[in-house]
């Protein structure tokens, strides 16, 4: 599915967690409504979708959410060599 996401309009990323318990998160990033959109609908992402239903997945739950605040930090490491 990630070669598919990576060609729609506003994709930013697309990550994977696995927890030991078997249990996965997927998150797949995009910076507008209109990409969300159009991944939620793309025909080969919906057959995925189904096909998921019916062979791998007991249950999922999906959430698409809109980011109120962000914060982010970065160690730079050369600068800190150079202190």
């Amino acid at each position: 599915m990630r070669q598919i996401a990576v060609t729609i309009p506003g994709y930013i990323s697309h990550k994977g967690f696995w927890a030991d318990d078997g249990e996965r998160v997927t998150i797949v990033e995009f910076a507008h409504e209109e990409g969300q959109r159009a991944w939620r609908t793309h025909p080969e992402h919906l057959k995925a979708q189904r096909e998921g239903r019916l062979k791998y997945y007991s249950e999922y739950d999906i959430k698409v959410c809109e980011v109120q605040h962000a914060n982010a930090f970065k160690r730079d490491a050369k600068r800190e060599a150079k202190l």
